[in-house]
């Protein structure tokens, strides 16, 4: 009945879906000039050979396919990689980084019709998904194309868990057609297994594979000159309802630490704006990159409100707040910043990528506030303990090196397939 209704209000519902994408692109959310990809039509043709269709929803999941899609386009001269994302932020980090022979498209919308079109148009002999995007109409249109369809690092939250469970039958119905199932940890494994998967393995969390951002030595070396000698930390990847509370952390330290530097990196740059005037309203000192306006001595906030620069500023700051993971977005890849050997910590809401949190925390190369902690008291323990400092920096380094083994297992369970496609 569930599964009915939902082709049936995706079938008919097309004035709603359009509104829908309209809302999307005059709020930013979507490319006006690319909006023809979510319903699954393109300018772009299809190359001869083999094609392998990999998705990855958003940035996190796009930056762990990356290492997946390098190592698939070494085994094969021929074959093209098409990769779907289904957000903006994604697709303008992804334009400098994908190698050759991948290609880029938005997702199409789970209307039929344009799933349809899609398969239509690019006509893939393998289809990947990474985490946990299961569309009902894509996988049965998939499916009833013979197409095998993998599910790479594979993983679902207590909630989605739960909500599957509770329309089984459906769950059923989409879980039934997958192919195979490469979960992050065994007890994601049995999720799958009890909804109806046939084939599932344990390969390992591939955001763990994820190379080191790229980074840019002539940026890092003109910023680090505006900022030699102060005690700098980084709120990566803020999210709003977070960015207050690291500038009250910044106003409660710096009376301690006259020369602190708080830099935030929201996940949204078109949000700087709004962090400079909540920034100043409390008493801050603000720069913005966007705006060229340098660090100066009188500078106690930083916006760094631009795109594919993060690297920079974990290489600069050696203590950095995952951000994300104070408001219900699930927190963000740890596992980037431990590249850097940096001092890592997080909110407790670190539902999307709790496994890496577990793992870093037992690891001790993470610390995680509680629900009723205070970020100024644990940036305050760092600052005064460089013994702990280094243990968190060094552990973190470590771990997130130590990440190869798992894209190893995960693309050995992916060869066979790539086999029968030779």
């Amino acid at each position: 009945m569930i599964r009915f209704l939902y082709r049936t209000i995706m079938t008919i519902g097309t004035p709603v879906i359009e509104l829908i994408l309209l809302i999307r692109v005059w709020s930013g959310k979507e490319d006006p000039t690319r909006v023809n990809e979510r319903r699954g039509k393109t300018q772009v043709a299809r190359p001869a050979g083999e094609l392998i269709w990999l998705h990855a929803s958003s940035v996190g999941e796009s930056l762990a396919a990356l290492v997946l899609i390098e190592k698939l386009t070494k085994i094969n001269s021929s074959m093209t990689i098409l990769l779907t994302t289904g957000t903006l932020t994604s697709a303008r980090l992804l334009t400098t980084r994908l190698p050759k022979r991948v290609i880029h498209q938005f997702a199409p919308l789970d209307r039929p019709a344009w799933v349809q079109t899609f398969l239509n148009h690019w006509s893939p002999n393998l289809v990947l998904i990474m985490e946990s995007e299961f569309w009902p109409t894509q996988i049965q249109q998939i499916k009833n194309r013979d197409i095998p369809i993998i599910i790479v690092n594979a993983r679902l939250s207590k909630r989605s868990y739960a909500r599957w469970q509770w329309t089984r039958k459906m769950s059923r119905s989409i879980f039934g057609n997958l192919d195979l199932v490469i979960a992050t940890n065994p007890e994601q494994a049995q999720r799958f297994i009890k909804l109806g998967a046939p084939c599932v393995e344990v390969g390992g969390n591939l955001k763990r594979s994820a190379a080191k951002l790229s980074l840019n030595k002539k940026l890092v070396a003109e910023i680090s000159k505006q900022v030699e000698g102060r005690k700098i930390w980084l709120a990566a990847s803020t999210h709003e309802g977070e960015d207050l509370t690291v500038i009250r952390t910044q106003k409660l330290l710096q009376h301690q630490f006259p020369d602190l530097l708080t830099i935030i990196v929201p996940r949204h740059p078109k949000r700087g704006s709004s962090i400079q005037r909540l920034g100043e309203a409390n008493g801050l000192c603000v720069s913005r990159r966007t705006l060229n306006e340098e660090i100066t001595l009188e500078t106690n906030l930083y916006v760094a409100d631009t795109l594919g620069e993060m690297s920079i500023f974990f290489d600069i700051a050696p203590f950095v707040f995952v951000a994300g993971s104070l408001v219900p977005v699930g927190g963000h890849n740890p596992i980037e910043p431990a590249h850097f050997n940096c001092s890592i910590f997080f909110g407790p809401l670190m539902a999307k990528n709790q496994e890496i949190a577990d793992e870093m925390i037992r690891s001790k190369a993470a610390l995680q506030m509680n629900a009723n902690g205070s970020l100024a008291k644990l940036l305050e323990d760092l600052f005064n303990d460089n013994e702990l400092a280094t243990t968190l920096s060094n552990n973190a380094k470590e771990y997130a090196e130590s990440g190869n083994a798992i894209l190893d297992s995960v693309f050995g369970s992916i060869t066979p397939f790539l086999k029968s496609l030779k």
